[in-house]
């Protein structure tokens, strides 16, 4: 079973009886909501409840962070990540996700609904309305106000049972030769709990001043500013409890740590120290001076950390950023931010061609939260860059399957940026990739030569190379391939290779000569440069375009009845493609691969690998697709392999790899183990 349940990276405390409470409303409800206030422990509780409840639920568990979210305009897309679909159509998104769902039996996460209680409601209406295999389980600091909603409330730890050994364990973490031993320690750790009302985060939080304070100056120190609120008008009790708490913890950090906490929370997803430094360091705070500052942040419990990567919870950021207004330096927070992001997407658009490929494109994948941040504060305050920076991560967008957002975000820069030169151009192609990748040919053609048109103008050979490689892609996929071969023998003929894009640019236009050669029937000279194009793409150690020959190739020795060849192809075109997460190449490289099984004459193993195809596809939201000539291979080889074992054992085996997970799957399709 596959899910994406983050992992686990401190102990868990107490809570017994909630977890036990929480399997019950999961077996017996759809929706369950655990409420209550900031830093009180929802997203621990569900976390572990998720980990439990993992066996019962045959597609696996589902995680979203909704915390990166500032609106609802990323809603869908991350729910749709999470749950594994890459939607390649012209449908309404939530029309996709809820056919993807119908027939999913799986318990997806919301985590940190509140901040947008009102499009999430709206959501899990159509979703759980659509998909009686579903289960839900939210994490709000409100209820949803949804028919049928489960409400758990979470509430504190009991201050003299987890809650003291949460705060045990958390300073002996921060302070090793920490001992409750000593005369007064214990207790003094029993009154921080009290005061505290068993808020773990509160606890956490003073818990990690132990080694900088004993535990009995805590104790003094905290008490004494809680004391000051005792009578403060703040409501809940326990909101100003933890609001003081983390007051007190900011006023332990040093200035500079005070500042670094501030502009970090500018940042929505999970980063590392060199993003850190680039999108904080201005003024008193350097580079370095930002990485000792993180530190100690780190030391101060205000920022997780996991390997290279650090986090800060949202209760701790809605404070920083509190501070950040104070300071006056939100705009020039965006500022930074969306700078670093679009020098993120100048570096990854540059390295594309190269052995990073593979690197670049999961960092642009994983940065997808900051990256949309940084557009939309681009397009309200640099048209020009937002132009560039769609320009630029948009082919990266295309292959993770975004592109009903990459389609608006290339659409908006266009009509909001400079109307000529090479970025605009750029993001010109990008619309007309997305567009030809979600089935609408007509728009693809209109933008094509729209295209073609501005770079002639451009006259830059990496724009040249782009346009025709879009034309050329069109007339494959209308099936034309006459027009698509001339169209990349006249941009080939005509450019020559003066920088690492513009080779990559010319990779792509070689695979439309191939693509085109194979649809024209012309197998032996499409086979010799689909083999030139692989040998090219390895020298660079290129990934993406080498998939593609693979690919090719496989289809042409099946073509020339060379089935196992074609088969070792397949899967050489597979394992290119799942490097990339491309589910839309890995769907088309296990329809060929299906049938170069079949022709092999293993109805049973291909009918698997067939149906393994269809949850990929299924992934994409369209039914099978491709150039015009696989469709009648597909046709004969399916007929083959249910000529081999029979309708019956077709079927059978069909369905057993529609029901396998998509990885597992795929890994029996890669490896090729014999059917059990």
């Amino acid at each position: 079973m596959v899910s994406n349940i983050p992992e686990e990276t401190t102990s868990f405390v107490g809570r017994k009886a909630e977890l036990a409470g929480l399997e019950h409303a999961l077996a017996t409800g759809r929706l369950t909501t655990l409420t209550g206030t900031g830093g009180v422990g929802k997203t621990r509780l569900a976390l572990r409840a998720a980990r439990r409840a993992e066996p019962g639920f045959r597609d696996g568990v589902w995680w979203a962070d909704l915390a990166p979210l500032h609106d609802d305009e990323l809603l869908l897309a991350t729910v749709s990540d999470a749950v594994g679909l890459s939607d390649h159509t012209l449908r309404m998104p939530i029309e996709v996700l809820c056919e993807w769902l119908a027939d999913k039996q799986l318990l997806l996460v919301l985590d940190s609904c509140e901040h947008l209680r009102p499009a999430c409601a709206h959501l899990l209406g159509e979703i759980l309305t659509t998909s009686p295999g579903l289960t839900v389980l939210a994490t709000s600091r409100r209820p949803l106000d949804l028919r049928g909603e489960q409400l758990v409330e979470v509430e504190p730890l009991p201050v003299d049972g987890a809650a003291l050994t949460l705060f045990r364990e958390r300073a002996e973490a921060a302070a090793t030769a920490t001992s409750f031993e000593e005369p007064g320690t214990a207790e003094a750790a029993a009154e921080i709990c009290r005061r505290l009302e068993g808020i773990p985060l509160a606890i956490e939080l003073a818990a990690a001043g132990v080694g900088r304070q004993t535990v009995q100056e805590i104790a003094q120190r905290l008490g004494s500013r809680l004391d000051v609120f005792a009578h403060a008008t703040l409501r809940p009790v326990r909101h100003r409890t933890l609001r003081t708490t983390i007051g007190w913890s900011h006023e332990l950090c040093t200035p500079l740590e005070r500042l670094l906490w501030a502009r970090l929370t500018v940042l929505r997803g999970d980063f590392d120290a060199d993003t850190a430094a680039t999108v904080c360091a201005g003024g008193p705070l350097t580079a370095d001076g930002v990485r000792t500052a993180l530190s100690g942040l780190v030391a101060q419990s205000v920022v997780a950390r996991d390997g290279d990567r650090h986090r800060m919870l949202d209760t701790l950021r809605e404070y920083g950023r509190m501070w950040l207004a104070e300071l006056g330096e939100e705009r020039a927070a965006a500022d930074r931010h969306a700078a670093c992001f679009l020098d993120l997407a100048r570096n990854a658009h540059a390295g594309w061609t190269g052995d990073d490929q593979i690197l670049w494109y999961h960092r642009i994948a994983e940065a997808h939260a900051d990256l949309c941040a940084a557009l939309d504060h681009l397009l309200a305050h640099d048209p020009a860059g937002a132009q560039e920076m769609a320009g630029r991560i948009g082919f990266f967008w295309c292959c993770c399957g975004h592109l009903p957002q990459t389609r608006g975000y290339a659409q908006r820069a266009l009509d909001a940026g400079p109307v000529s030169g090479p970025h605009r151009t750029r993001a010109l192609w990008v619309l007309g990739m997305c567009v030809l990748l979600q089935g609408d040919y007509p728009a693809a053609e209109r933008i094509g030569e729209e295209c073609v048109r501005a770079a002639a103008a451009d006259r830059t050979a990496e724009g040249v190379l782009a346009a025709a490689y879009l034309r050329g892609l069109t007339h494959l996929m209308t099936g034309e391939p006459e027009k698509g071969l001339r169209e990349s023998e006249r941009v080939l003929r005509t450019t020559g290779t003066a920088t690492p894009l513009e080779s990559a640019y010319r990779l792509r236009c070689h695979l439309i000569t191939v693509f085109a050669l194979t649809g024209l029937g012309r197998l032996e000279e499409a086979a010799a440069a689909a083999v030139v194009l692989r040998a090219a793409c390895e020298a660079q150690d290129e990934c993406w375009t080498r998939s593609y020959a693979d690919y090719q190739l496989a289809l042409i020795a099946l073509l020339q009845g060379r089935a196992a060849p074609a088969a070792a192809h397949a899967r050489a075109m597979l394992t290119g493609k799942h490097r990339l997460r491309d589910r839309f190449g890995i769907a088309l490289g296990l329809d060929i691969l299906a049938a170069a099984i079949a022709a092999q004459g293993e109805g049973a193993r291909a009918a698997r690998v067939y149906g393994t195809g269809q949850v990929y596809w299924r992934m994409v939201g369209h039914p099978q697709r491709g150039t015009p000539e696989l469709g009648p291979v597909r046709e004969a080889c399916e007929r083959r392999a249910r000529e081999a074992v029979g309708d019956a054992a077709y079927r059978r085996a069909f369905e057993q790899g529609r029901s396998d997970s998509a990885e597992a799957g795929l890994a029996l399709a890669l490896h090729g183990e014999l059917l059990t």
